[in-house]
């Protein structure tokens, strides 16, 4: 009997208290609700049991915010990272389109300075081409006493010295008969040592005297004997047409 007595007494002290931490645990169930169906903008009264509950004690943890930190800070590098690389890429762009218009403008500059070139040398061989043919051929004579007769009148009209082609002509076949050759060596002058020498019989210094530029210093050179010998003529005489015998 005093063993169940003992029992059942341990029994209700076991169960008054665990009726008393039921009841705590309810009413901490409870005010849970009450909180919670509570609006955030209503006035929540608080009974004093709640009051004099101790608050619960709120741990935050600072290592997510630390790491979403970091994780922005390598964003904002990566992204100015990537925004120097296009900057780069575009400043290179600009300088090898610039180089590449400048290599362009050279290339032109070089063709066009080309082209002016080759204009100016075709221009220029365009103007000799013109005036060559606008230029008058070289008169040429034969090698014969017409001939020579005919280029010695051209070089005296040149010289403004007078003459004509029937007094030269009739003067050289009474000296010489035409021998661009002959020589005198028996008048006055051979006698002197100074003989009458070509187609018109001119003595060595009368030859020098009054040589004409632009022929030959050789006193039988038919033409240079011709033209210094007219020369004289028209010194002497006024023109070989003058002329009829020795003189």
């Amino acid at each position: 009997m005093s063993k169940n007595f003992l029992t059942r007494g341990h029994s209700r002290a076991l169960t008054r208290h665990h009726k008393i931490a039921a009841a705590g645990v309810a009413a901490l169930g409870a005010a849970a609700i009450g909180f919670s169906a509570v609006p955030s903008d209503a006035s929540t009264t608080t009974t004093s049991e709640a009051a004099a509950a101790p608050a619960a004690k709120v741990a935050y943890s600072t290592e997510q915010i630390k790491d979403v930190k970091a994780s922005v800070t390598d964003q904002l590098a990566g992204a100015s990272l990537k925004a120097e690389q296009i900057a780069a890429k575009k400043k290179a762009a600009a300088e090898a389109a610039a180089e590449k218009k400048a290599a362009a403008a050279a290339a032109n500059a070089k063709a066009v300075k080309a082209r002016q070139a080759e204009e100016a040398a075709s221009r220029a061989a365009e103007r000799a081409a013109v005036k060559k043919a606008a230029a008058p051929k070289a008169k040429t004579y034969s090698n014969n006493l017409d001939g020579w007769i005919r280029e010695s009148l051209d070089i005296l009209k040149k010289h403004g010295i007078p003459g004509s082609y029937e007094g030269i002509h009739r003067n050289i076949m009474r000296e010489s008969s035409g021998n661009p050759k002959a020589i005198n060596l028996w008048d006055i002058n051979a006698q002197n040592g100074i003989p009458s020498k070509g187609l018109l019989q001119v003595i060595p210094p009368t030859f020098e005297a009054y040589h004409v530029p632009g022929t030959s210093w050789n006193i039988y050179d038919p033409v240079a004997n011709i033209t210094a010998a007219c020369n004289y003529a028209a010194d002497k005489y006024g023109t070989m047409d003058n002329v009829d015998s020795a003189y």
